[in-house]
This record gives structure tokens, C-alpha cells and sequence, in this order.
């Protein structure tokens, strides 16, 4: 399935786009590839590979953390200064920023490198769940 056919533009009123995925690991590359498309959509190439990375460690989160069927991504330009790439799924648990890892973790970097590669970051209650999101910086006008 192409993904010109599952992503769809957002109904919010700054643009968008968002696609619903299962809560698996193999979503990781369709999510990469929505985030690289909406960044090439606004001229924005330059931040897509640290996009992709931001969509990814979000979806592992909730891969790893949630026990939900699907998620949904979303990639928005609130405003010219900034795009906001967002994960949302079912559960109500918010993330926390974790202060210290063992050298020998295997996992609880996430965050960390989310709150390194972004301006922002942040988690808002949803109804039915949550939505953890990353903002990126851009100049005004690209």
C-alpha cells in the first residue's frame, strides 16, 4: 500500500498530515516515510533525517510501553517556526524523561535522545489515551 493511499492530510487548521498504523514494529518505516514526505512537501529536506529519528524513538516508545492495537502519527507545521511530529495511542501512561542509563541498558534512551534532538517536547491526555510529541525549529519562511 502506497503511501500517497493511507496518509491523509490533517483536518486541523494548519497543515498536516496523519496516518493510523498498527502498534508493531514494522510501522517504524511507514511512520519515517509519512515524516520525510510531509518535510519534503514543505521544503523542509534538511530536517527529515532527524524527523525520522524523532517518529521513530516516539513509535518505539509505544511499541515497547502500550499495550494498544494501533497508533497514529502526525506530522504538523503549527506555525512557520516550527514542525511538530506527534505519536498517539490508547494508553493513558505518560512517559518520563529517564535522568540516568546503565552503561549495559539495552532501553530507556528514548526520550533522551527525543529531548536532545528537538526544540520541545511534551505528552497531552487525550480522551482515550495519550499523544507524545516533538517539536523541530525552522526559520520562518522555509
Amino acid at each position: 500500500m502506497a503511501l500517497i493511499d493511507t496518509a491523509r492530510p490533517t483536518g486541523a487548521e494548519h497543515p498536516g498530515y496523519t496516518q493510523t498504523l498498527p502498534c508493531t514494529a514494522r510501522s517504524v518505516v511507514p511512520a519515517r516515510s509519512l515524516v520525510r514526505a510531509a518535510l519534503g512537501a514543505w521544503g523542509l529536506e534538511h530536517l527529515a533525517d532527524t524527523g525520522a529519528l524523532v517518529v521513530t524513538e516516539l513509535m518505539s516508545n509505544s511499541i515497547t510501553h502500550t499495550r494498544t492495537y494501533s497508533i497514529r502519527v502526525t506530522v504538523s507545521r503549527p506555525s512557520e517556526t516550527f514542525v511538530r511530529i506527534a505519536v498517539a495511542d490508547n494508553s493513558k501512561t505518560i512517559p518520563t524523561l529517564r535522568t540516568t542509563t546503565g552503561d549495559d541498558d539495552e532501553t530507556g534512551r528514548g526520550l533522551a535522545i527525543i529531548d536532545a534532538l528537538t526544540w520541545r517536547w511534551g505528552t497531552d491526555l487525550l480522551p482515550r489515551g495519550k499523544r507524545v510529541w516533538g517539536d523541530l525549529k525552522c526559520e520562518a519562511g522555509e
